[in-house]
C-alpha cells in the first residue's frame, strides 16, 4: 500500500468530499486511514495530496511544500471570499495591457507578505478568520498576514468576456458545491449563497452589455500562499480590484531555485 496518492480535486468539492469519493471508487483503500496534506478551497481544482495509513500520523512532514497554481483574476471586481464564491464588488472598468499585466506580475517575485483572507481557517484568539467574519467582527482583531516567497509568477494569457458569460459561468460553479446542511455549519448558512446569487444578479446589472478582463498566471510559491490574496494584491497593484476567478493547483513538491531566477522540481508528488 502506498504511503500517499495524489487525487484530482474537482470545482465544488471540499478536500473531505474528494476524498470520500476516492474510497468509494477504490474499495482497498476503504478501511484505511487517509489525510489530506494541505487544502484547496470549494472553488479550485488540482492535486490534493492524501496520506494514507500510518503516514497520516507524518502529516507535519508534508506541511511545508511548494505548490505551482494556474489562476485567473478577474479585474476590476473583488469579493469578500477573494473568489466567485463571495459577494461581489466593483470598480469602473478598465482595461490594461499585456505589458501593465508582465510588469505587475514581475513586481511580486521574492519575499511577499500577504494578509490571510477572511474567509481561511487561519486561527486568530482561538477562532478561525472565517467565524470572525461571519459574525460581523472583524474589527475586534487584526488580519494577520502570511510571509511567503514567490519564485515564479508569469502572465500565461488575457482575455475580454462577455458579463453575461461570466455571470453564467460564476453561477455554474456556485451552485456546483452540494447543499450544506449540518447544524454545526449553520453560522455559514450553506456558503451564503442566497446572498451571493442577489450580489452577483447587481453585478450583471450593472455591467450589462460589457466586457471584462480575465489575465491567467501561473505561480510557484512557497506553502501557505494564497491565490485569492495574490489575485486581490495583482489588482491593487494595478490600481484596481481583482478576484481569483479560478484557481487550478497543477504541481505540489519541492522547487530549488538557481541564479537567474531559474529553478527546477527536485520532488514532485505525482
Amino acid at each position: 500500500m502506498p504511503k500517499y496518492i495524489v487525487i484530482e480535486k474537482r470545482v465544488g468539492e471540499t478536500p473531505l468530499q474528494a476524498v470520500t469519493a476516492y474510497k468509494q471508487a477504490n474499495p482497498e483503500f476503504q478501511n484505511l486511514p487517509m489525510s489530506y496534506a494541505g487544502r484547496l478551497d470549494p472553488m479550485a481544482s488540482g492535486k490534493l495530496l492524501v496520506l494514507v495509513g500510518e503516514e497520516c500520523k507524518k502529516q507535519e512532514e508534508y506541511h511545508a511544500l511548494d505548490k505551482e497554481y494556474e489562476f485567473e483574476v478577474l479585474l476590476g471586481s473583488s469579493s469578500d471570499t477573494g473568489d466567485v464564491l463571495g459577494l461581489i464588488d466593483w470598480k469602473e472598468t478598465t482595461t490594461f495591457s499585456e505589458q501593465q499585466l508582465k510588469k505587475t506580475a514581475n513586481s511580486l517575485n521574492g519575499p511577499l507578505s500577504l494578509p490571510y483572507p477572511n474567509f481561511s481557517s487561519r486561527t486568530v484568539k482561538g477562532k478561525p478568520l472565517h467565524t470572525w467574519t461571519l459574525e460581523d467582527r472583524l474589527d475586534e482583531i487584526e488580519i494577520p498576514s502570511a510571509d511567503t516567497f514567490i519564485y515564479k509568477l508569469n502572465l500565461v494569457d488575457m482575455r475580454e468576456e462577455l458579463v453575461e458569460t461570466v455571470y453564467q459561468d460564476a453561477l455554474r460553479r456556485i451552485e456546483s458545491i452540494p447543499p450544506v446542511t449540518e447544524d454545526s455549519k449553520a453560522l455559514g448558512r450553506d456558503f451564503r449563497r442566497s446572498e451571493v446569487r442577489v450580489a452577483w444578479a447587481v453585478w450583471l446589472e450593472h455591467h450589462k452589455g460589457q466586457k471584462v478582463q480575465i489575465a491567467r498566471f501561473r505561480c510557484i510559491a512557497t506553502s501557505g500562499t494564497y491565490m485569492r490574496s495574490l489575485a486581490g494584491e495583482i489588482g491593487r497593484l494595478l490600481g484596481t480590484t481583482g478576484l481569483a476567478y479560478s484557481i487550478h493547483r497543477s504541481k505540489i513538491g519541492v522547487y530549488k531555485t538557481l541564479p537567474f531566477k531559474l529553478g527546477y522540481w527536485r520532488k514532485l508528488f505525482a
